[in-house]
């Protein structure tokens, strides 16, 4: 938190009053115009202390109008009521004076934004325009003067952009080019004109009459009317990024104007800002785009120009403002995005805006995004407020004097139980924790820190030191004396202070005692810290040294170390800690841009090395030099929202060497805006980690909690508590939770965790909590039990529990709540032990310590939505489990909606528990019963839910009250037509109730009415009503009483079997109708009975029916009988059929044999018993299939046959069935199947048989067949038959040979009984080879060699076996045909006469067309002796060439 010190302007003028102020926009520098009766008015200038000026007083006898600083320059000018206009130069002590040109007040003085320019404006509308040098001093004559003849009141300069040819060059003289960097500095002697730049050269600006009229004056002079107000110019603003002039005036009638290049406007927006008018408006404009108004009024007003919306901000009175003050003066700073206010009762407040991203910004609603901060109190009614110079000073005008407020961060100490906060500049907050009280003290200079002792408290503020000594409930001044230290230290009764290379040990009045001296190399001393008897000190040069003050003089415990040689490349030490032992020190450290770096330092003085923790590390990563203590991993594991922080300030615990703490604050700028939006407020807010630091363990991290909302900043930590300073204003909140005790109003102390419930307990007690809470956090569970056992306190125990519950030491926990006495609990805990997820079990424990928050993280973490809605119904959180349930546990969602109705109806909320009654669908119940003492009420509902239950029994209560004209009407609504019948009848209404027992065919009704009408003797109405409710039975009585045979009969088929039966018995009794008798026991399923009386009674068609119904589970005497039957009567199929049904196979097929039945594949299939079947043996199974197939080859029935014969397993009878069915296709896909030899010849014989040259597949299949077969010589036969077809079908010598070859090469493989067989066979096919082969060469050397040819085929004529290889018409029509070619026609005739001995003469025309016949008739001279047939077609079409190819290729290739 910050501290506004405010400092008085020396004024030298006491009595003068201040009407101007004005910050420099870069120096800390503001100047002050003062109205003084006496003197008429002044200006002087003030530092930042509000040190006057004495140089840059001016005064004269008449009042100043106006003040304008000089945009870079220590340069003022001023205006004054008669017109003159003075500039004073703070830097060269000079004042000069402007021209004289204004006779009436300077209402209007700007200078130009690049400050070489003077624009000044009076009262009577004159507007004069200087050119200024670089002292303040007017440059020539004046560039510009206007007349406007109304007053001018406000002006604002419009920037021109800069020129293309001026961007460049500024790049150029950036880079060094002398050229460029003369053309800028174009006063340089001898450069021509000044560069043309519209900046320099020409100023366009927009200046206001007091008559609303806005005038725009160009670069060139030119003035121009732009636009006109309905009243007086208020407010002027440009937004340059926009090119917009917003112009306010008197009445708040805001307006936009767009400005074009020529300085032409055309109107936006136009709009009334609300607020009281008449009052002297402070108006801004912030962030480009947000107008603020000051008007007097207990708020502020902003209008959003981006969004179009508006909103207010007020002071709050719980913040220490009082109702109804005023705000009269804004002012913003935007580089700490600060909104400061002056009020009418002298306080100062501030708003800070919200940090982000502009995006997270933007989505906030406006009023969100301003926090108001703690209020500055001063006096009087603060007229003027203004942010200023680098330094972001505050200067505040009240009627009599100006304050300068500059932020100071607030200074606080806790050391050895007491603790000093700063509330105001000059007011400290003082609390001894050991005797509990708490002082003001005020001290009378500016504080910038502060140092808490035992019996002593020290400030210093770099110039002064002073010591206040404690005695009591007073404080003594014990001495004050000038040190400009930076630093202070104080043990004992000894202050340590710092100077170049020394630390300095001084008395409490000053007096140095000792000095602690450091060399050049070590650097000077900057940072000191006391923690038990040790001082540590740390250098600016990264040292770092201890000394020991236990003895009377201060002497060296740890030589200097030099930080950056023990860990390289991390920069500054930024602060330096040392433990109560002086063995351990703890630096934060500062990275080379100024902050702090995200890693703490801890080194061990005796072991001389450097141990890291990392907030940015990762699991496993930057963490090689941390010992592996668990607890480091779980700072990553259990917190990383961590990961995003940076250590802020560092303690170790004053008594405790092992107990260090530190508080962690989110790095600025660190995140996406992403994480941002994911992260939930408390992960951004600052941190509290505490550790443990040890030589064995390491570092183990003992506890970390989000910093509470109403604490300020951690002050340190005495075991058994952490100090905190609160947050001005903030109430205490939540004590009891937190487990804070208040101790004063700035300062709170908060147990640490595993204290609390202690208070303040003895050394003992601490020490052993401490150790078990040591011991805990590094897991050795052992010895923090041995370090708590002695202890008898309950609240220990109980701390230990709530530590399992962290832990999830459940072992542990059952022997805490045994000491803690806690009965309840652990049977609770026994009884989650059944819970399969341990943090459910966990989960348990900690509601039964009250820890309902961590039960409910347990709970979500591992999914058990149904206990956590349980838990939120049992600790009232009934919303929280309703959304559970909807959301998560939808099972118990209706039981969820009934726990919470009946908790509203206990509450006394009827009208919500009625609701939810509903959601639970339990209202029919329990509406009613709630709602039983208010009867109207429940009738209301009862009408308004039109739910037929409700109605129903709404209907029964008002008959219970005898209402029944009522209930009647109640029962027709919830359609209850048994209860209407019931009244009804009641009532004597009969004829009613028949009416709608018929209408609704309600079963109840009708047997109500039933019974009616069966007490009234009235049979057939009763019988009626019976049938109609089903109730055949009674229906059946009353026949079987009143011997309605008929209607029996009917009835007793509806009914059930045993009333059938009954009914049957009835008819056989009587002995009349002995068929229906039959019927019903058959339909009632008493089949033997059934056919007993069929039998007896010789009805067939009854029998047949039965025997219908007959099936294998069937009695099979039963079905034995009546096959007996059906055969004596010759109804064979009938007989057959229930042989088969009782399973009597053999008996069946004899049947059939005998009686010559077919059998149908129905009945082959009822016969074929399955394999798993236990009636038969396997091998009697195959028997009878195979008897079945023998029966169905006699009947023809192949298909039926081989299925049987297959079944059987009897696979090549059932090959020879199917042969005999002739069914082409089965037997190829049967032989495929079976794979057996014999199979595959059978069907390659037969398919022999068929027309195999006409169909390629057919003949495919019998190679295939002959080849799977292994019969290679029945192949060999199929080969050479195929060689015959070629020769007789085609005349294709070349495919027989090809064809021939093939059979010769099979018949060589075949193994065949006789070996001297095949060799002559083989002998054979040899020869019929060779024949062919000359014939085929015959024929191919004919085109060459005729007569070789010719001679060739008359040698194969002579051949013995020639007829078995070529026919004689191939070889003698070659040779007809050739003489024929060669004319010796008599030789032709020759050879035609022996064809025609040995060829029919119907084959002839094969061989010799009739045309060459002719030919050889006529040459030779002899006549056509007889008519010669006429020419076959010949079927070379292209299917045959397909076969041959097919054929051949078969051949070539089996």
């Amino acid at each position: 938190m910050a501290v506004y010190v405010d400092h008085r302007t020396e004024a030298p003028d006491s009595v003068a009053s201040p009407s101007h102020i004005a910050w420099h926009p870069l120096h800390p520098l503001l100047a002050v115009a003062s109205i003084s009766t006496a003197a008429g008015g002044c200006v002087d200038i003030y530092l930042e202390q509000g040190e006057h000026v004495s140089d840059a007083h001016v005064e004269r006898s008449f009042q100043v109008t106006s003040l304008s600083w000089h945009p870079s320059r220590p340069i003022l000018a001023a205006g004054w009521e008669t017109g003159e206009v003075v500039v004073l130069n703070k830097q060269d002590r000079e004042h000069h004076a402007v021209p004289p040109n204004h006779n009436a007040k300077i209402t209007v003085l700007n200078w130009s934004p690049n400050g070489t320019r003077l624009l000044s404006g009076d009262g009577h509308g004159v507007l004069v325009l200087w050119r200024m040098d670089q002292r303040g001093r007017v440059q020539g004559p004046a560039l510009l003067k206007q007349e406007y003849g109304k007053c001018l009141s406000h002006c604002v300069f419009r920037p021109p952009p800069p020129g293309e040819d001026f961007v460049q060059l500024a790049k150029a003289a950036v880079g060094g080019d002398e050229k460029a960097l003369d053309m800028f500095n174009w006063r340089k002697a001898g450069m021509g004109a000044p560069l043309k730049m519209g900046l320099q050269e020409g100023l366009s600006f927009f200046i206001t009459l007091t008559d609303g009229s806005v005038h725009y004056v160009s670069e060139k002079g030119k003035t121009r009317h732009v636009l006109s107000t309905d009243s007086l110019v208020q407010k002027l603003l440009f937004m340059e990024e926009r090119d917009v002039l917003v112009v306010i005036t008197e009445n708040l009638q805001l307006s936009l104007h767009a400005i074009t290049l020529e300085g032409e406007a055309e109107e936006l927006m136009k709009v009334k800002l609300s607020g009281k008018i008449g009052h002297s408006a402070d108006i801004i404009l912030i962030d480009h785009s947000l107008v603020v108004t000051a008007l007097g009024e207990t708020v502020i007003r902003f209008w959003d120009l981006d969004r179009d919306e508006n909103y207010v901000l007020s002071p709050d009175v719980q913040f220490g403002f009082e109702g109804g003050e005023c705000i009269n003066c804004v002012s913003y700073c935007s580089a700490k995005g600060l909104l400061a206010a002056g009020t009418n009762k002298g306080r100062i407040a501030m708003w800070r805006k919200a940090a982000g991203s502009d995006q997270s910004i933007r989505a906030l609603e406006g009023k969100e995004k301003w926090k108001l901060q703690a209020p500055t109190e001063l006096e009087g009614n603060v007229t003027q407020i203004k942010w200023g110079s680098r330094k972001n000073l505050l200067a505040v005008t009240n009627i009599s004097s100006v304050l300068i407020l500059s932020e100071q961060a607030m200074s606080s100490h806790f050391h050895q139980q007491v603790a000093v906060v700063q509330v105001s500049p000059n007011l400290f907050n003082v609390t001894f924790f050991s005797t509990g009280t708490t002082h003001s003290l005020r001290v009378d200079m500016n504080v910038n820190g502060v140092f808490a002792a035992k019996d002593a408290v020290v400030f210093w503020n770099g110039k002064q030191v002073t010591v206040f000594e404690c005695s009591g409930d007073t404080f003594r001044n014990a001495g004050s004396f000038l040190c400009d230290s930076p630093v202070l230290s104080v043990h004992g009764e000894n202050l340590y202070t710092v100077e170049p290379y020394r630390v300095q040990v001084r008395t409490w009045q000053g007096t140095v005692k000792q000095l602690l001296v450091f060399s050049e190399a070590e650097g000077n001393p900057c940072l000191l810290d006391v923690c038990g008897n040790f001082l540590a000190v740390g250098t600016d040069l990264a040292h770092f040294k201890i000394f020991d003050l236990s003895r009377r003089e201060a002497k060296v415990h740890c030589n200097s170390r030099n930080f950056s040689e023990l860990f390289p490349g991390l920069g500054g030490i930024a602060s330096v800690k040392c433990n109560a032992n002086g063995n351990k020190v703890s630096i934060l450290v500062s990275k080379a841009d100024g902050n702090i770096d995200s890693k703490i330092c801890f080194y061990d003085v005796e072991m001389d090395k450097i141990t890291l923790f990392d907030f940015k590390a990762e699991q496993g990563n930057g963490r090689e030099k941390l010992s592996s203590g668990q607890g480091i991993d779980k700072s990553v594991v259990e917190y990383p929202e961590l990961h995003s922080h940076i250590p802020a300030c560092h303690f170790w615990d004053q008594s405790e060497p092992r107990l260090f703490v530190c508080e962690a604050v989110p790095e600025t700028g660190l995140q996406s805006l992403d994480q941002k939006k994911n992260q939930t407020e408390s992960t951004m807010d600052v941190w509290i980690i505490s550790f443990f630091s040890t030589e064995e363990h390491g570092l183990l991290l003992q506890d970390s909690f989000a910093l509470p909302s109403a604490y300020q900043v951690l002050l340190g930590i005495e075991v058994p508590h952490y100090y905190f300073a609160k947050k001005p204003g903030e109430a205490e909140k939540g004590q009891e939770e937190s487990g804070s005790i208040k101790v004063s109003q700035m300062v709170a102390r908060r147990p640490m965790r595993d204290f609390i419930g202690l208070g303040d307990c003895d050394k003992t007690t601490q020490d052993a909590m401490l150790n078990f809470s040591f011991y805990l956090t590094a897991g050795d569970m052992d010895e923090a039990f041995k370090s708590i056992k002695l202890i008898k306190s309950e609240a220990v125990w109980e701390n230990m529990a709530r530590m399992c519950v962290k832990t999830q030491r459940l072992d542990v926990a059952k022997i805490c709540l045994g000491n803690m006495g806690h009965a309840r609990g652990a049977k609770a805990l026994r009884e989650a032990e059944q819970e399969p997820e341990q943090e459910a079990r966990v989960a348990v424990l900690a509601i039964q310590l009250g820890m309902l928050e961590d039960a409910e993280r347990l709970y979500k973490a591992c999914k058990r939505y149904d206990l956590l809605n349980k838990f939120y119904q049992a600790s009232n959180q009934w919303q929280k489990a309703i959304e559970t349930a909807e959301a998560h546990d939808r099972v118990h969602l209706r039981t969820t909606y009934y726990n919470y109705a009946k908790h509203l109806e206990a509450t006394g909320e009827h009208s919500l528990a009625l609701t939810h009654y509903e959601k639970s669908d339990t209202h029919r119940f329990e509406v009613p019963r709630m709602l039983s003492e208010d009867l109207q009420a429940l009738e209301n509902y009862v009408n308004k839910m039109k739910d037929k239950s409700l109605w129903k029994w709404w209907a029964q209560y008002l008959e219970s009250q005898s209402d029944m004209e009522s209930a009647l009407k109640y029962y027709a609504l919830a359609q209850d037509y048994f209860s209407l019948v019931r009244v009804h009848c009641f009532q004597g209404n009969i004829q009613k109730a028949a009416e709608i027992a018929n209408e609704t065919g309600n079963w109840a009704a009708s047997y109500h009415l039933a019974r009616q009408y069966e007490s009234q003797d009235e049979i057939k109405q009763a019988v009626h009503f019976y049938t109609r409710a089903q109730a055949f039975n009674n229906a059946i009585r009353l026949c079987k009483e009143n011997n309605l045979d008929d209607q029996l009969m009917n009835l007793a088929l509806l009914s059930s079997p045993e009333d059938m039966i009954e009914a049957a018995c009835y008819y056989e009794e009587k002995g009349e109708q002995m068929d229906r008798a039959v019927m019903l026991y058959h339909k009632a399923g008493h089949f033997s009975k059934a056919l007993e009386l069929a039998f007896a009674t010789q009805q067939f068609g009854a029998l047949q029916l039965i025997a219908e119904d007959l099936d294998e589970k069937s009695d099979p005497a039963l079905l034995a009988r009546c096959s007996d039957f059906f055969i004596e009567h010759a109804q064979y199929e009938k007989a057959m059929e229930l042989l088969l049904t009782a399973k009597k196979y053999h008996e069946a097929l004899q049947l059939c044999l005998k009686q010559n039945l077919t059998i149908t594949e129905e009945m082959a299939e009822k016969m074929t018993v399955s394999k798993d079947s236990k009636d038969l043996s396997e091998e009697s199974r195959r028997e009878l299939l195979e008897q079945i197939a023998d029966c169905c080859m006699r009947q023809g029935n192949y298909h039926m046959a081989t299925k049987k014969y297959t079944q059987a397993g009897n696979k090549l009878k059932a090959m020879r069935a199917l042969l005999k069915s002739g069914d082409t296709e089965k037997i190829v896909f049967f032989a495929g199947v079976s794979r057996q030899r014999e199979i595959y010849i059978m069907a390659a014989n037969y398919l022999q048989s068929l027309d195999w040259r006409k169909d390629p597949e057919v003949m495919k299949n019998i190679i295939s067949f002959y080849t799977k077969g292994r019969a290679l010589d029945l192949l060999a036969g199929f080969y050479d038959a195929c060689a015959q077809v070629e020769i007789d079908e085609y005349q294709n010598y070349e495919k027989a040979q090809g064809a021939l070859t093939e059979a010769y090469k099979c018949l060589s493989k075949a193994k065949t009984r006789s070996p001297l067989e095949q060799e002559s066979k083989l002998a054979h096919l040899q020869s019929k080879m060779t024949l062919i082969k000359r014939f085929i060469h015959a024929r191919r050397v004919y085109s060459e060699d005729p007569k070789e040819a010719v001679r060739q085929c008359e040698l194969l004529l002579a051949e013995q076996d020639f007829d078995n290889a070529i026919r004689h018409g191939d070889v003698l029509g070659f040779l007809v045909e050739h003489y024929v070619r060669a004319e010796e026609f008599h030789v032709a005739y020759r050879y035609l006469e022996e064809m025609q001995k040995r060829i029919p003469p119907t084959n002839l025309t094969y061989y010799v067309t009739q045309q060459t016949m002719e030919a050889i008739h006529r040459g030779a001279g002899v006549p056509l002796s007889r008519t010669l047939l006429p020419e076959p077609i010949c079927h070379s079409s292209m299917e045959n060439k397909e076969v041959e190819e097919e054929v051949a290729d078969e051949a070539e290739d089996p």
